[in-house]
């Protein structure tokens, strides 16, 4: 069988009956880089070993395009359904997926499976740890140190549904003075490079502080968090040899650290804390904003949490997207401007 990356090569060149390149949109572009930074080899070896063989019935699509199908439906926010239609209708997914016009499409039905595959094997946590292997070989991730935080994702609250209730694994979740209804995030983040490494789904109820020690894997001499994980390197399964910057409160300072001298070297430290964790938002805002994740698409904690596994692993190929492809020698490296 022809190597399905020389494939979708040679279909580029074919004529599908539409026009594909008098203009090179957004999407289009996207899906070229995506095309060139996803380690599609590994990823196909990752999950073959699960993949049913297809004796009975009609051949199974290959693994390759059921993952790019898997993927754009993550990308661009659709359901299964929605993924068949867009499929049918749009030359560019058919194109990225490796799909002729002559050729079948995956139904939802067949897109649900692969997922289901992909859940029950647990293999969207291996996903997420292949594209991080790949990315430390490349000397893009480091091990020194991890930023922690936790995000909500809503979750629908009406109960007018099949059930006639709201789905028990999420609940509610007071930041401010506003509620909120669905699960958190956690995420232990590269403090080098932004990249994340760990990730757990909880209920939206439980603490930042108690999930802290999870999202951490064992090489890291600092860590860097905000004021909710005060404590954390009291809690059970607190590992030794960490060093935990946490953010002050501001209600926590005394009077004589307040002002004066003492007052701006706190008020300095607290900054450079600062600009570490920022990094630990960027991936937030990728999956979020880039990716249109705000909200939980499925019922369940496990499937959410399968699902955003694979959400940070291609956010962490989007955000290392210039580096990989300039280390392939696709592109020229960015230059430093120079004053």
């Amino acid at each position: 069988m022809p190597d399905l990356a020389a494939k979708i090569r040679t279909m580029k060149q074919a004529d599908l009956g539409l026009s594909l390149t008098t203009k090179r949109t957004r999407k289009r572009e996207f899906l070229a880089q995506m095309e060139r930074v996803v380690p599609w080899a590994a990823l196909v070896q990752l999950v073959e070993p699960h993949a049913p063989e297809g004796k009975k019935g009609r051949p199974p699509f290959p693994i390759e395009t059921m993952l790019r199908v898997h993927f754009m439906q993550q990308w661009f926010t659709l359901s299964d359904p929605a993924m068949e239609e867009a499929l049918h209708d749009m030359p560019l997914f058919r194109e990225f997926a490796s799909l002729g016009w002559d050729s079948r499409i995956p139904d939802e039905s067949t897109i649900l499976r692969f997922r289901h595959l992909l859940e029950k094997n647990k293999l969207t946590e291996q996903i997420l740890a292949t594209v991080n292997d790949v990315l430390r070989n490349k000397g893009l991730m480091l091990k020194a140190g991890t930023v922690v935080d936790a995000t909500l994702i809503s979750a629908a609250s009406s109960t007018k549904n099949e059930s006639g209730q709201r789905d028990p694994e999420m609940k509610q979740s007071k930041k401010g003075n506003n509620w909120y209804f669905g699960m958190k995030a956690h995420i232990g983040v590269d403090a080098e490079s932004g990249l994340v490494h760990t990730v757990v789904g909880t209920s939206g109820n439980v603490s930042d502080v108690v999930v802290a020690n999870d999202l951490l894997h064992g090489e890291e001499k600092v860590v860097f968090a905000d004021a909710g994980y005060q404590g954390a390197h009291k809690r059970p399964g607190a590992k030794k040899g960490v060093t935990w910057h946490v953010a002050r409160r501001p209600s926590s300072r005394k009077p004589v650290e307040q002002t004066g001298a003492v007052g701006r070297i706190i008020d300095e430290i607290e900054h450079l804390k600062a600009s570490v964790r920022a990094k630990v938002e960027h991936p937030f805002r990728v999956i979020k904003r880039q990716f249109g994740h705000v909200k939980v698409r499925y019922r369940g904690l496990a499937k959410n949490t399968a699902q955003l596994e694979t959400l940070f692993a291609l956010a962490n190929l989007w955000m290392a997207r210039a580096k990989l492809m300039a280390l392939d020698g696709k592109v020229r490296p960015m230059r430093a401007k120079t004053a």
